[in-house]
């Protein structure tokens, strides 16, 4: 039965765990695969609406042909500043009822490049080529979000404990030695492990705490977090066996605290090739090298004292614990993209393009660590860290096709929209150097259940009241892909999930303006607010044992935390066209 637990709960940490690095999961596979595109000033003002417009090196990522749509060489440095704001608090007033708001702001790069304009003199046909090369940003991760407050009724420590119900004591100690690799080797959940060796858990037959129950009874299959107490509720039964009796918090209270921290980014080094035919249909293509980095660092942290009841109230005399996840990750894939772009006359202008998959290979690094401590001379003081683990693994992105419709009113004002779909179902995960993709078979089945298409829609405007100057506004939607609502209304899955309706939307409002010169030199300022969609971080579940299986013990009232989140880039493009 134990080994059959151990594999059911490793199933369940495989398939929950979203925002945390116990595995990978169709939620990383999301996270490198999407694509919020940056960019010039220009572009970025007006909405990224470049499908059919182009002539701008912020626009080579949408649609390969724009390229050609200049009819001069140019080059261009944009960097700019990307400050995020999160507030974060608990939806109930009975956990995290305290929100804050946590800025954080970080300089980038998100444009770089240039192009080579070839004329051949030609009347009709092919009657200029370019060539060039561009480094667009292609997603900003970024969020910095810090939440506390008082809980009466559930905890990290106890949560840890119901999730170690079943495990032998004796394998935990095996598994502590410290040679192991956390996430692979032992058998059993590598937190569980962290947590027992720093004392966030504890075997409640052993005799820490408890000075008159016996190892002699040692059955080694039940715990309790360092915040529970618990009793021996018959000593003199005489059966063999110890009945235990744990009441949790018993009605005292806890600080807790949550933080998360994201860094990280995503580039697109492109490669262009396009071609005007008879300044009617113009064409392109794009060789894309992806390179992206993640790092995430959250951590749980539990104390008594302060407004929270007294040291003296807990069996343990619990002070405090820190739960500490550090993750990041690398990657660099290659893609191909294909575009035209149609000017039919009268002012219109259309555009589509088709990326193929991404071919990325991610390169995966965690560690964690944990303390506690106590006034307890028998419990004591622990802390215990993870060896630094490694993996890797290689994802393929789905494919994305984008359309895109532009009027121009003369040299004046010009208006564009553009639609774009990525169907994320086509995601697909698995090991590198080996066919036996069996680790990866949960979730990529968890990819074509859960997830579905992301549509974006992008809209645009540029009125040049002066030959010099432009005015710009821009708007962008993108739709979720996630499922993770069943057909009653009620979540799939839980544990450091990051959840959302099938609805939730991703909101982009964009400004700027544009100085040209009379000569090469031309610049732009935009600033572009982006409004993602509600997160709902849960940051510990109770489990309850079920025969063989590990089940979700919904009756728990665990903290879940409400993250509204902003990202406002402020960009500066500076030109030069020869």
């Amino acid at each position: 039965m134990i080994i059959d637990m151990k594999r059911t709960a490793i199933t369940l940490l495989l398939i929950a765990v979203a925002a945390s690095a116990e595995a990978q999961s169709m939620y990383d596979a999301l996270r490198y695969s999407e694509n919020n595109y940056e960019g010039t000033a220009r572009t970025m003002a007006m909405g990224n609406a470049f499908t059919a417009l182009g002539g701008d090196l912020g626009s080579v990522n949408i649609n390969p042909a724009g390229s050609a749509v200049a009819r001069y060489s140019q080059v261009t440095i944009t960097p700019g500043v990307a400050i995020s704001v999160s507030t974060a608090g608990g939806t109930s007033p009975d956990y995290f009822s305290k929100s804050y708001r946590a800025p954080m702001g970080r300089f980038n790069l998100p444009n770089i490049g240039f192009s080579v304009n070839f004329d051949t003199n030609m009347s009709y046909g092919i009657k200029n080529w370019s060539m060039g090369f561009t480094v667009n940003r292609t997603n900003t991760y970024q969020d910095d979000m810090f939440t506390k407050g008082l809980n009466s009724t559930t905890s990290f420590a106890g949560a840890m404990a119901t999730f170690a119900a079943g495990i032998n004591v004796n394998d935990l100690i095996l598994a502590s030695d410290g040679s192991y690799d956390p996430y692979y080797d032992s058998g059993i959940p590598y937190d569980v492990i962290l947590a027992f060796e720093s004392g966030i858990i504890s075997d409640i037959y052993n005799d820490r705490g408890t000075a008159d129950v016996s190892d002699d009874w040692t059955t080694g299959l039940d715990y309790a977090g360092v915040t529970e107490n618990y009793y021996e509720k018959d000593p003199s039964a005489g059966t063999g066996e110890i009945d235990i009796e744990k009441i949790g918090l018993n009605g005292n209270t806890i600080n807790q605290i949550y933080s998360r921290r994201i860094t990280g980014y995503k580039y697109d080094y492109v490669f262009n090739w396009a071609a005007n035919i008879s300044d009617v249909v113009y064409i392109g293509a794009n060789l894309g090298i992806t390179s992206l980095s993640y790092n995430q660092e959250y951590y749980i942290k539990e104390n008594s004292g302060g407004d929270a009841s007294d040291y003296s109230l807990f069996q343990t005399q619990f002070n405090s614990l820190r739960y500490n996840n550090l993750y990041s990750a690398t990657g660099v894939g290659v893609y191909g993209k294909f575009g035209i772009l149609v000017t039919p006359g009268n002012g219109l202008r259309l555009g589509a393009a088709i990326q193929t998959p991404t071919a990325t290979t991610i390169r995966e690094r965690w560690s964690a660590n944990a303390s506690v401590t106590t006034y307890s001379d028998s419990y004591g003081n622990g802390d215990a860290e993870t060896p630094e683990s490694s993996y890797q693994y290689e994802l393929r992105s789905p494919f994305r096709f984008n359309v895109g419709a532009a009027y121009t009113f003369g040299s004046f004002a010009v208006v564009s929209a553009d639609y774009e779909m990525a169907n994320y179902r086509g995601m697909y995960i698995h090991e590198s150097n080996t066919n036996d993709n069996s680790n990866f078979d949960a979730v990529n089945s968890s990819i074509k259940e859960l997830m579905g298409v992301s549509h974006m829609f992008r809209a645009g405007v540029e009125i040049k009241p002066f030959s010099s100057l432009a005015v710009r506004a821009g708007y962008g939607l993108t739709t979720s892909p996630e499922k993770l609502y069943n057909e009653s209304g009620s979540l799939e899955y839980s544990h450091q999930l990051a959840r959302k309706p099938l609805t939730a939307m991703t909101h982009r409002f964009a400004a700027g303006l544009g100085y040209s010169s009379s000569g090469s030199f031309f610049a732009d300022l935009a600033v572009q607010a982006t409004r993602y969609a509600d997160e709902y971080i849960y940051p510990y579940d109770y489990y309850l044992l079920n025969g063989n299986d590990v089940v979700i013990d919904y009756s728990k009232n665990t903290p879940e935390i409400l993250n509204r989140r902003w990202l406002v880039n402020i960009l500066l493009t500076v030109g030069f066209r020869f």
